[in-house]
């Protein structure tokens, strides 16, 4: 599945972001800790790298009530092994567990407090990571607009602390091209992408999928379920059924059962899911860059036929 979409505020967020970089000592990153791969932005690491002096970048897994504790701290783990990287799993249910990024950041810069002078953060992630919230939390004031659909924030604002650290907050953007389809499924089904964008029974049954294959007691156990069926359609049968998604002649209304799938798993009744493993992802990547290296290949190959037929003219 393709995702396009990449709104013009988002282009402009990019440029911003880039050009504010060199003016900030760390990066404050939040994911969301379903899918902490998939809701990391590449871009934010080009742009580091890019750097003449990296910035150490702390990687916040907010959502981590919502997600599978194991997992979880396999992708703690994952992060901190990153060169420059410190990982924090939070939930903004819990402000205690969002005052430690303060913390994680004097400890990254100990020598700036005595110094008297303030940790200048810039502090990214992704349309509908909960990156508001966390603002609002660390200012003890509301800041940032909060909302439960994606790309609320739309400017760049600076927000003083007072206990020695300076925000930039940044508008949250995707990057133009999505390479791995798995991603584009996940940032879906967790709501990081406008669902004027995208069909409900094309990512319904990915997710219902990925549930039946990984956490099938979670499902039977929200939909009321003795049996999982192997086939997908039919599954979505059966919660239809359970939903009372009927329409005359019995037959199922198979886009409000997908609809209700998705709304669900957005709503958490029906457990702690993750969505991917660093395992997973390994896999996935490389895939990807097979595909992208079997593409360019044939670009090559294209390329070359055309300008055989412009030398035998």
């Amino acid at each position: 599945m393709a995702i396009q979409w990449y709104p013009g505020h988002m282009h402009k967020a990019q440029k911003e972001i880039r050009e504010a970089l060199p003016k900030v000592d760390l990066v404050i990153e939040v994911v969301d800790a379903r899918i902490p791969y998939s809701s990391t932005n590449p871009q934010v690491s080009q742009f580091i790298a890019a750097e003449v002096n990296l910035k150490p970048v702390i990687r916040v897994l907010n959502k981590c009530d919502l997600a599978d504790p194991v997992i979880t701290q396999l992708w703690c783990e994952a992060f901190d092994k990153m060169h420059g990287t410190k990982s924090l799993a939070i939930t903004s249910k819990y402000p205690e567990q969002v005052r430690k990024i303060n913390g994680l950041c004097h400890k990254i810069f100990p020598e700036f407090e005595s110094k008297g002078r303030p940790i200048k953060a810039m502090i990214m992630g992704i349309p509908n990571v909960g990156k508001s919230t966390i603002i609002n939390i660390l200012s003890g004031r509301t800041i940032a607009k909060v909302g439960n659909e994606p790309a609320v924030t739309k400017r760049q604002q600076r927000i003083d602390l007072d206990n020695g650290i300076i925000l930039f907050d940044t508008p949250g953007f995707l990057w133009p091209k999505i390479e791995n389809t798995n991603s584009s499924y996940r940032l879906a089904i967790t709501g990081a992408i406008k669902d004027t964008v995208l069909e409900y029974d094309d990512i319904a049954y990915y997710a219902a999928e990925f549930l039946r294959d990984h956490y099938p007691e979670m499902l039977k156990t929200n939909f009321e379920l003795e049996e999982l069926n192997s086939d997908t359609t039919q599954l979505l049968d059966d919660i239809g059924r359970r939903r009372g998604c009927l329409q005359s002649g019995g037959r199922i209304d198979l886009d409000r059962v997908c609809k209700i799938f998705i709304h669900e798993f957005r709503n958490f009744t029906m457990g702690q899911i993750s969505l991917e493993t660093p395992k997973m992802i390994e896999q996935e990547l490389i895939e990807v860059e097979t595909q992208l290296r079997l593409k360019a290949e044939k670009d090559e190959q294209r390329t070359n036929k055309k300008k055989k037929k412009k030398r035998r003219r």
